[in-house]
């Protein structure tokens, strides 16, 4: 049976995970901002739970859940997932979008290292365990209107790599999941077509099995990972003149002035 610590579980591809885990019979430590949202979870689930209303820029409590967390499970925690992430449109010529930015790079990357943090001791030591890091195709390349997002992403994949590097030989696998366009709350927003569309459910089964395998890096769906590697191969020049009139994620500040 996994131990299985997820951020981001009150919502989206962290809620989705929580049910695909506890159908398959973990144990879960729920981490999200929103309390309602992760009790009505965690009472919907199979079996017995820990739930934490806790914001993952709060290192402190972020790392005292994770602590109490371990402890439920007797000093062992099988799959950590990072799951919590923002987006919206930034733009850097709008001083106004800094904040945006700030917040985006701190909740997808420094919250993803805040949340790893309090668990590889334990991990050393049982020599086993999965760290997990939700990156985006959305980090493959930079996206007009979507620096921000565009660079957290990206900064997860390379962050992964790296951890992946350092814990090779402590038993533990780095996995990271870059997600194409899942059904979320997050996507519900984009003003454009969303080609190869995956449910979040769907998502949490391959998300699942790729964890399980300890598959270093797996973009879900497949479709959208021949579409990462097209892009990553296309001579800036190409890109540049294909991508520079895609449609553009909302601003904060555009949604505020409707």
């Amino acid at each position: 049976m996994d131990r299985v610590f997820i951020t981001g579980a009150s919502s989206g591809l962290g809620r989705a995970l929580a049910q695909q885990y506890a159908a398959a019979g973990a144990t879960l430590g729920l981490l999200g901002r929103r309390e309602d949202a992760l009790r009505e979870l965690a009472d919907s689930l199979p079996g017995q739970h820990r739930w934490y209303a806790v914001d993952v820029l709060d290192r402190p409590a972020l790392h005292a859940a994770a602590q109490d967390f371990i402890a439920f499970c007797q000093g062992r925690v099988d799959v950590v997932i990072a799951s919590a992430g923002i987006s919206a449109g930034t733009l850097t010529g709008h001083t106004e979008d800094f904040d945006v930015f700030k917040a985006i790079v701190d909740t997808n990357l420094l919250a993803t290292v805040a949340t790893f943090e309090p668990f590889v001791e334990s991990m050393r030591a049982a020599g086993s365990g999965r760290l997990v890091g939700i990156a985006s195709v959305a980090g493959v390349r930079g996206l007009p209107g979507a620096g921000a997002y565009s660079a957290s992403k990206s900064a997860v994949v390379t962050y992964c790599e790296s951890l992946r590097l350092e814990l090779a030989g402590d038993g533990i696998r780095v996995v990271t999941i870059a997600p194409g366009y899942i059904r979320t709350a997050m996507t519900a927003h984009n003003p454009y077509s969303m080609p190869f569309l995956m449910d979040a459910d769907a998502f949490a089964r391959r998300a699942q099995a790729a964890i399980g395998r300890g598959t270093s890096y797996t973009v879900i769906p497949w479709q959208m990972g021949v579409v990462a590697k097209l892009m990553r191969l296309l001579p800036n020049a190409v890109y540049d003149r294909l991508a520079r009139n895609a449609p553009r994620k909302p601003r904060k500040a555009d949604k505020a002035g409707q």
